[in-house]
């Protein structure tokens, strides 16, 4: 999918807004994506399907930009302890590069199925299913050219909300059924950003839908993330082998490296001599949520940059959270303003239904049927530890 580079990558234009030297006075300095220069570089079509650039802002000073190429989350500007605004997310400049460089999910939605299935391969109703195999030996993400690689159909709310719609139509990537798929991000005045999944099929197919944001609170491409406090409300996690497939078993994380039931550093105990964490190369597991009452939306986790001051809360309604520490980036991918993000730079808290649970009977179902609405709804938070 290669193309010619037909216009220059442009980069992210940081401006200020009044006179006042106080830093402290998160009114005085704001970041502006919405800048003709960083529209025009996601200016393009892909196969004939047009592809922009969508800034959601509100009045406190939080600006979103989404592409609907994949619909990416490309920025994610909130004002640090001292009110500087700071790019939270990993990306890339330009929708060329989003098109042409290795990492393909940098801020993606992921469908139809987020995580791993063992061998691309699952059954419905007595029928065999092949996907992709673009993991090892395991099918990934929905395949190369799932959601995070095609056009949504967008429409622009107001300042606050967008709507994605995409169709994937039966026997895409191996999946059966025509899936009609919606996304709605929501931004908030309490400097949170709401994601609403919603799908219905004609035919019986499996959905796992999620967002691929690779986090970085001290700003995206500045320093490591094993200096970020986490907290992860699971008292559960499902180990895997050594292809990243669950084992089936569920596990407590009491007195291992997965336990994050209090907030510790996230370069703790990521070096400690254990099988899962070999498996992994560090973090890379799902984490079974603690859930209590009937409230459909429950805290998931909890991240804070000591030197930033920012905290990100995860809420979710999904029963699992995808803990990844940036095991595979190495400082070859160059991203926004220049930046080269380094081993271990960013983090993702994917909010899913468990991984190969197409092929793990005991774990929470992924079918959806004719007639059934698929409905899930995941909420980033920001705020300030001063």
């Amino acid at each position: 999918m290669k193309k010619k580079n037909s216009f220059f990558v442009l980069l992210i234009v940081i401006s200020c807004f009044g006179c006042s030297t106080k830093p402290e006075n998160k009114d005085t300095a704001s970041i502006t994506l919405d800048t003709i220069a960083m529209k025009k570089s996601f200016l393009q079509s892909i196969r004939e399907n047009p592809v922009a650039l969508y800034i959601l802002k509100n009045d406190a000073n939080m600006e979103v930009a989404i592409t609907n190429y994949g619909g990416r989350i490309v920025a994610m500007v909130v004002p640090d302890k001292n009110g500087k605004p700071t790019d939270v997310v990993l990306g890339y400049d330009s929708l060329e590069h989003y098109i042409t460089k290795p990492e393909a999910f940098f801020g993606a939605i992921i469908g139809r199925y987020g995580n791993r299935i063992a061998k691309g391969k699952f059954g419905l109703d007595g029928n065999a299913y092949q996907l992709p195999i673009n993991n090892g030996i395991n099918s990934l993400h929905g395949g190369p050219n799932g959601f995070h690689n095609q056009v949504w159909n967008a429409q622009q709310l107001s300042d606050r909300v967008l709507v994605l719609n995409y169709l994937s139509k039966d026997g895409e990537e191996g999946y059966p059924g025509n899936l009609s798929a919606k996304v709605i991000y929501t931004l908030k005045d309490d400097n949170s950003i709401q994601i609403d999944y919603e799908a219905v099929t004609d035919k019986k197919t499996v959905v796992n839908l999620t967002n691929h944001a690779y986090f970085n609170l001290n700003g995206h491409g500045n320093g490591l993330i094993t200096d970020h406090k986490l907290m992860i409300n699971a008292s559960k996690f499902t180990p895997v082998d050594t292809t990243l497939i669950p084992t089936g078993i569920v596990s407590d994380v009491k007195g291992s490296p997965f336990d994050f039931l209090e907030p510790k550093l996230i370069g703790r105990d990521i070096a400690a001599t254990d099988v899962q964490l070999k498996n992994g190369l560090g973090y890379d597991h799902n984490f079974v949520l603690n859930k209590s009452g009937n409230e459909k939306i429950q805290l998931a986790a909890t991240v804070a940059s000591l030197s930033t001051g920012i905290l990100m809360k995860v809420l979710t309604t999904e029963p699992a959270i995808q803990f990844y520490s940036g095991n595979f980036l190495d400082g070859s991918l160059v991203g926004k303003q220049g930046k080269a993000y380094a081993y271990r730079s960013a983090f993702c808290l994917e909010t899913q239904h468990y991984p190969d649970s197409p092929n793990q009977p005991l774990f929470p179902s992924t079918t959806l049927a004719p007639g059934q609405k698929y409905q899930s709804t995941t909420i980033y938070s920001f705020e300030v530890n001063k």
